[in-house]
């Protein structure tokens, strides 16, 4: 005979498969959800960004960052320790050539000079005085050995006249030697005297040579004191813009100080800056992109700076237009460093879909107003382009929007 179940058994087994049955349609729900999204999806066409494949060019790029600079800018320093005294000119006038800037007062170098002439006058008339004396001397000398000249000459006269004598009988050869005696004295002290008159002369234009070379220093250093001097008139030296001019009226300024930047705004070039990571692939001679706004410039990189400041390697670009309008000092512009390029080939509109791989997934549209999921290659690449090498067509349209969340779908319906 059957056993009637307890009432609270039967709840039991009634909650148990109302369990299993809603286990089994949240796994079924499961199911579907996955098939459905494997198989197909939707997204409205609002929320992605699409591109036409074509042919065209592609320049693989670095990305780096610029500044624009005057191509030609004069740095005008003070030539002399000075106060500033007037400002006459502010930073962004333009000046003509001739214009003065700013005045110095040069009351200071000004008494240097003057001293520094003085003492120039005094050494010319030193060096006026040694050739008095010079000439002076030479002359004294010369009497003496001509009245050397003359003795010695009376002395060769009382040697034959001694001699003579005795043969007469009335000399004798005392009075010879004597007289012999009196001439080889007389030669000696002449020869004396002519020695003393080459070394005295020799000794004076030495003098002479040494107080000329001091005298030329001196006037060397009196020269550049009168062109600092005329330096100290800051005038600009050219046409431009002054892009910075010091106003502290009444400070100090030292010898080197900078007054002044004078800048031709007729020709501009670019300082760029790119991390250290891509040194080697950076290269004098190398093309350039320059972006502004939605204007591209074009150029070539000119010099690398060989030191590298906070891991950042700076460079100069020259650009082929240096006059564009666009221009300005200071101005902040993205660069494009173009290691690589292809012509003619499939490319597309850059965007986040392509994450840099030589291979991956992109969803490409159909005609039949769905988007497949296709495998691609990539080759070159830089802000506006990505090149296909295999997988997509020209005329192809394709999702360049990141769809990452779709990754599992083999395709989309665009709403």
């Amino acid at each position: 005979m059957d056993k009637e179940l307890s009432i609270t058994e039967v709840r039991k087994q009634k909650s148990k498969n109302w369990l299993i049955g809603v286990a089994a349609l949240v796994v079924v729900a499961l199911i579907v959800w996955l098939v459905r999204n494997t198989l197909s999806s939707s997204i409205s066409k609002s929320e992605i960004r699409m591109a036409v494949a074509e042919m065209g060019d592609v320049e693989n790029t670095l990305t780096a960052s610029g500044e624009v600079q005057p191509e030609f800018e004069q740095v005008i320093t003070s030539p002399i320790i000075a106060v500033i005294q007037q400002v006459l000119l502010d930073a962004g006038t333009q000046v003509k050539a001739g214009e003065k800037i700013l005045e110095l007062d040069k009351e200071a170098t000004q008494l240097t000079f003057d001293k520094e002439k003085d003492e120039v006058d005094l050494k010319k008339n030193k060096i006026v005085k040694l050739r008095l004396d010079l000439d002076k001397s030479f002359y004294d000398l010369k009497i003496d050995d001509s009245i050397k000249a003359m003795k010695i000459t009376s002395l060769k006269a009382d040697v034959e006249n001694a001699k003579r004598l005795q043969k007469a009988g009335g000399g004798t050869r005392e009075a010879i030697e004597t007289a012999e005696m009196n001439l080889r004295i007389a030669e000696l002290e002449k020869k004396q005297l002519e020695n003393d008159i080459r070394i005295k002369q020799q000794t004076m234009r030495a003098d002479i040579k040494d107080s000329e070379l001091s005298a030329q220093i001196q006037e060397k250093q009196l020269m550049e004191y009168q062109s600092k001097l005329q330096k100290a008139n800051i005038i600009a030296s050219r046409p431009g813009v002054l892009t910075y001019v010091n106003k502290n009226l009444g400070s100090k300024v030292s010898e080197g100080e900078i007054l002044a930047r004078l800048a031709d705004l007729g020709s501009f070039k670019i300082i760029g800056a790119i991390s250290d990571n891509y040194a080697d692939q950076v290269k004098i001679g190398m093309p350039v992109i320059i972006r502004i706004n939605n204007t591209q410039l074009r150029g070539s990189l000119t010099n690398i700076q060989p030191s590298v400041q906070n891991n950042i390697l700076s460079f100069d670009v020259a650009l082929d237009s240096k006059s564009t309008g666009l221009l300005r000092p200071k101005l902040k512009v993205e660069v494009f460093l173009i290691t690589a390029a292809q012509q003619n080939v499939v490319r597309v509109a850059n965007g986040p879909a392509f994450k840099g791989a030589t291979v991956q997934d992109v969803f490409v549209l159909r005609k039949d107003g769905k988007a497949e999921k296709r495998t691609v290659k990539l080759g070159l690449s830089n802000f506006d382009y990505v090149e296909i090498t295999e997988g997509v067509k020209p005329g192809e349209t394709v999702i360049i929007s990141d769809l990452s969340e779709y990754k599992n779908t083999k395709e989309l319906e665009i709403k």
